[in-house]
């Protein structure tokens, strides 16, 4: 399960692009919570603090806790805006939700057990397609991570969503298909090696087509010089 978050905030009593400047220049991180079927509230919050918890790596995927003036809020990241240039946020939005609200999260995917697979032994190497998984769980029960085993594969093996094993009440929020989280692939080199290994099986029976008709020449050769 992912850890959660606590953020101070304190609210906004002004809009526009101005203030958000304003705020901005002072350390602060102009944000908004909604959801719920509440009104919305304008919030700002440290951009010291909120770049540290964004460092985590799960942010995205963490019930974050708004303390807005001594009130809890229980919430979900849904995005944060950054600079182009500077790659500072800008603005964030928090998702309102209640203790076990059904959320739609993007779970980081971690491979394991490479040193048991047999394609990856051989020199396949793993090609990941996704690494992360769109999930839909209750929000009291987020996985921090959902780790994949990839112990027996060969190379040309793939890794699809109906191989995974998900925690207890989640499940995949793409239902239409069973779509390819991973594959074990051979490297360029060892293409390479393949096809030249076909190349000389299919020039050895040409060599050895061009000696028998060389072989048969040669008899009618002495023949006429007879």
């Amino acid at each position: 399960m992912s850890d959660q978050m606590t953020l101070a905030a304190e609210t906004r009593d002004r809009g526009g692009k101005g203030a958000s400047r304003d705020l901005r220049r002072n350390g602060r991180v102009p944000a908004v919570i909604y959801g719920n079927k509440q009104d919305p509230v304008s919030i700002h919050v440290e951009e010291k603090e909120l770049v540290r918890q964004l460092m985590t790596g799960h942010f995205m995927n963490s019930v974050v806790m708004i303390d807005v003036g001594g009130k809890p809020v229980r919430t979900l990241p849904k995005d944060v805006a950054f600079d182009v240039v500077t790659d500072r946020p800008l603005h964030v939005d928090f998702l309102r939700i209640g203790e076990h609200s059904t959320v739609h999260v993007n779970v980081p995917v971690v491979f394991t057990d490479e040193e048991d697979s047999q394609g990856i032994k051989k020199g396949g190497v793993l090609n990941v397609v996704r690494h992360e998984l769109e999930l839909v769980v209750d929000a009291a029960d987020i996985p921090a991570e959902i780790q994949i085993s990839l112990a027996g594969l060969e190379v040309g093996d793939s890794v699809h969503i109906s191989n995974v094993k998900l925690p207890k009440g989640a499940k995949s929020a793409i239902d239409d298909r069973d779509f390819t989280i991973a594959t074990i692939v051979a490297p360029s080199a060892l293409k390479s090696a393949e096809g030249d290994n076909e190349t000389e099986a299919a020039e050895a029976p040409a060599e050895a087509v061009e000696g028998e008709a060389a072989a048969e020449e040669a008899p009618a050769a002495e023949g006429d010089a007879e």
